[in-house]
């Protein structure tokens, strides 16, 4: 397929540990840009459907482990996107923990925004990333976010959100979110609305888009 674009599609990667303000920074950074030629893709839409198991099962499952994301769909949504064609994102329900029939059809656009708290940990999925930006955050404060996101949009309960956290969450980043942020090519401190940040990466975008 002919390229669409007089530039290859620049990938832009945002990813810290789980409450950093990663998603507020990338929501941010699009609102500063103010364009709509930007695709946005969660890694968490990756997330495996456990549809076969059973509740009681799919609620053990490790979802802070790479082997929990269907990473390698990811990887051939963005080369197809880089290569003008279109794709169907998968959505799903982190309340049931399985996917949806339905699909979010998605057109190639010159900027495509990859945000998720493993994306730098999978080699194949940094390497297609033009910019790596890793948000950090102070630990307490990411655990606050959890917290109140997971008992307000996901059911939890205070007790499950904090045995998850003891048990898997904090271990996990420590094995592979911390780590990870070795990679990037912009850390970002105090969470997801560092101005100067945001300007700073508009701005690198915009000469990218040549505007």
């Amino acid at each position: 397929m002919e390229q669409p674009f007089a530039k290859p599609p620049y990938v832009i990667g945002i990813a810290g540990g789980t409450g950093s303000g990663k998603t507020t920074f990338s929501r941010e950074l699009v609102a500063t840009l103010m364009t709509n030629k930007i695709v946005y893709l969660s890694h968490d839409s990756y997330y495996r459907d456990l549809s076969n198991l059973p509740f009681s099962e799919r609620v053990k499952v490790n979802f802070d482990h790479p082997d929990a994301l269907e990473t390698e769909l990811l990887i051939k949504h963005i080369a197809a996107l880089r290569n003008g064609e279109s794709i169907d994102v998968p959505i799903y329900n982190f309340v049931e923990h399985t996917r949806s029939k339905e699909t979010e059809h998605i057109e190639p656009q010159p900027v495509i925004l990859v945000e998720g708290i493993l994306i730098f940990a999978v080699k194949e999925l940094r390497d297609l990333m033009d910019m790596k930006i890793f948000v950090d955050t102070d630990a307490d404060i990411r655990f606050m976010r959890r917290l109140l996101r997971d008992i307000e949009e996901r059911g939890r309960s205070v007790n499950s959100v904090c045995d998850q956290y003891i048990n898997v969450v904090r271990p996990m980043h420590e094995a592979f979110v911390e780590p990870s942020k070795r990679y990037a090519d912009i850390i970002v401190p105090r969470g997801g609305r560092n101005h100067a940040a945001l300007d700073m990466v508009a701005a690198k975008i915009h000469s990218h888009m040549g505007s």
